[in-house]
């Protein structure tokens, strides 16, 4: 009977209240689900030992349950009974009699099953005939209560199968879902192995790439040429850019030539030769443009030629590098027009350079400026002016030797020579002049040498001549205008050491093409220093010598008084003059070499000096006065040269002060 066996169930020692799985409604299926027990659906050990026992439902495959998230199942979708489906563990529990906190209300679980264990005849019905069956017999033994009771417990246990049928749906989702997570899941794995293989297979093709690119990439970049190379050549503007283009053209030329002289016929060399002779064309011409109109631009009138040669030429200077590589004769072409631009340039600007300093005024020097002539005499002023000259000293050097001693490497600018109202010694006029020249002989050097880089050290000189040989013969007239027809000895010689100066700062900045014009130059000073020293010497011999006291004294500094003989044994004024001349040529030859005219031209002039003295000597009166008379110039001679140095001032001193100790002896 199905009590008997309920009756056995609750009694059995796993204590489960639930049907055996041949007993569910629905059919049964094979499942792969593990004994597990749902969570909501069991019985705590501490609150019953009646459970459900699901074992019925086991699957041969284990299966870990998926852990729980936070707000939720894991499920997709999570199944959940209606809800006006009781709860199957209450009617379970109204079902045995028992409390919600899982106490007995009878007597015990014996007692129970001794009073539920009553013999039925199912007379051959099914269990659900039986029970919708009804008999008077029964009606009438059972009575209404017991009818009432039977109703309350057929509603539970439909309650309760329903409950079961919802939990069997509720697990056939669950199996269907991990089935098909199972699947997904190898799915994913062949996946995975799938793009561990494709992995491995492109890093070996990554391998393969990299060593293949490793030898034949430098052989594909020889042979080939970058569109933008190209574009930047034909068209881009003349920069960086363009010179970076025009080195690599170069460098496939070279490697062309190099396989062609390697005997190696290779197709991408045929298809690229042509490419680069036309590439080579091409940048021929632009840069032949380029230049000739940077060449165009130095003729514009007002334009300053350092803007352009430093901003365009040199900067760009691997322009004419690459044109005298590529068309020599082209390159030639361009190299002289260039020379016959700068050579005009500097020949324009440097002739109203020297137009500007012939107007300044400069002290004029003649025949009354020598040491023998009378100083009371008028001076003459050349070229017949009636306004008298500026007055100066001949003979003494005063400040002049600053000049050489300046700091300031510029030279006056042609606006303020032409302003300049002030009289000046010729050594100012020279000095600015060769300052200025020497400067741009320098700079022009070294922009032609820059420029025409792939020229020899003869060809650079050769040209830098050729543009300064016009420039060279405007600086020798202005020479020879300043020293012709002048008598400043002094002036002569500050000139001749501005000239040496200027020739070690060309020998510092190793310039040497102005080397001829320094030489000429010299060639035209020195001359006229030594004919102007013998129009000295000559002056001294012309002197009057009268024996007569009178001529004595009208030469002596101390003139005038009444009492001659005292007036005869002063210092002449010849010895002033000649003292004051000596010491500006010894302070200008304190680092002059034995080499040097000075020190035979010096010796002249004293000679000619003492034979004076001894000549004015004899008209002093008795011995005693000569040679007190000579006395009392050569120690004035000594007394102004004492502060110079040099060889040459060494040998002067101890010359008169051995006269003087000679004078004192006698």
């Amino acid at each position: 009977m199905w009590l008997d066996r309920l009756a056995a169930g609750a009694a059995s020692p796993s204590g489960s209240l639930t049907p055996s799985r041949p007993y569910s409604p629905s059919p049964r299926k094979s499942s792969h689900l593990a004994p597990t027990q749902r969570p909501g659906f069991g019985l705590s050990a501490s609150r019953s030992s009646a459970s459900l026992d699901l074992s019925a439902n086991s699957s041969t495959v284990s299966l870990l349950s998926p852990p729980r998230l936070a707000n939720g199942s894991s499920l997709r979708f999570e199944q959940r009974p209606p809800p006006d489906v009781p709860d199957p563990l209450k009617v379970l529990r109204g079902i045995l009699g028992r409390s919600e906190d899982g106490a007995d209300t009878d007597t015990g679980p014996d007692k129970l099953g001794k009073t539920q264990v009553v013999e039925v005849d199912f007379g051959g019905l099914t269990l659900e005939e039986f029970v919708n069956q009804e008999t008077p017999s029964q009606s009438e033994a059972v009575g209404p209560s017991s009818e009432i009771s039977a109703r309350e417990n057929r509603q539970k246990y439909e309650d309760f199968h329903s409950s079961i049928a919802e939990c069997d749906q509720v697990l056939r989702t669950v199996e269907s879902y991990l089935t098909h997570f199972k699947a997904e899941l190898g799915q994913v794995s062949a996946e995975i192995e799938n793009l561990q293989s494709r992995s491995i297979q492109l890093n070996a093709k990554l391998d393969n790439r990299r060593n293949v690119e490793k030898l034949l990439g430098p052989a594909v970049e020889d042979v080939s040429l970058s569109p933008f190379t190209v574009r930047t050549i034909a068209e881009g503007p003349i920069d960086e850019h363009f010179l970076k283009a025009l080195h690599e053209v170069e460098a496939r030329s070279a490697m062309i030539e190099a396989k062609e002289e390697k005997s190696e016929n290779l197709k991408a060399l045929q298809d690229l030769q042509p490419l680069l002779e036309n590439l080579k064309a091409k940048a021929i011409e632009r840069i032949r443009d380029y230049i000739v109109a940077q060449i165009k631009a130095l003729r514009s009138p007002n334009i300053n030629a350092q803007v352009i040669q430093q901003q365009t030429l040199l900067r760009y200077k691997d322009l004419y590098t690459f044109l005298a590589r590529s068309h020599a004769v082209l390159a030639e072409e361009i190299g002289q027009a260039y020379v016959n631009t700068m050579r005009w340039y500097y020949s324009s600007h440097f002739g109203r350079y020297h137009h500007a300093l012939e107007k300044l005024h400069l002290h004029v020097f003649n025949q009354h400026d020598l040491l023998g002539s009378d100083s009371a005499s008028g001076r003459r002023n050349l070229g017949g002016s009636r306004s008298a000259p500026p007055q100066h000293d001949a003979f003494s050097l005063g400040r002049r030797e600053d000049i050489l001693k300046t700091k300031n490497d510029a030279a006056l600018p042609a606006y303020l020579v032409e302003d300049s109202k002030s009289a000046h010694y010729l050594e100012v006029p020279f000095r600015n002049f060769n300052r200025a020249l020497i400067d741009n002989v320098c700079g022009e050097y070294s922009v032609v040498t820059g420029l025409f880089s792939t020229s020899t050290y003869h060809q650079i000189s050769r040209r830098v001549t050729d543009i300064f040989d016009p420039t060279f013969a405007i600086g020798h007239n202005l020479t020879k205008q300043l020293v012709e027809t002048t008598n400043d000895c002094l002036g002569l010689l500050l000139c001749v050491r501005l000239n040496q100066h200027f020739a070690f700062e060309l020998q510092r900045r190793k310039v040497p093409v102005a080397d001829s014009y320094i030489n000429f130059t010299s060639i035209l000073l020195w001359p006229r220093f030594q004919k102007v020293m013998d129009l000295h010497c000559e002056s001294l011999k012309k002197v009057p010598t009268s024996t007569s006291r009178g001529a004595a004294a009208a030469f002596s500094l101390v003139g005038g008084g009444s009492d001659a003989s005292k007036a005869s044994v002063a210092p002449h004024a010849i010895t002033q003059r000649f003292g004051q001349f000596l010491q500006g040529i010894l302070i200008l030859s304190a680092e002059a070499g034995d080499d040097e005219p000075v020190s035979n031209s010096l010796g002249r002039l004293r000679t000619e000096y003492e034979t004076l003295m001894g000549k004015l000597a004899k008209g002093a009166g008795d011995a005693s006065k000569r040679a007190k008379f000579l006395y009392n110039n050569y120690s004035l001679v000594l007394t102004i040269i004492s502060d110079t140095r040099g060889k040459l001032a060494e040998e002067q001193k101890d010359h008169f002060g051995g006269l003087v100790r000679d004078m004192t002896i006698r």
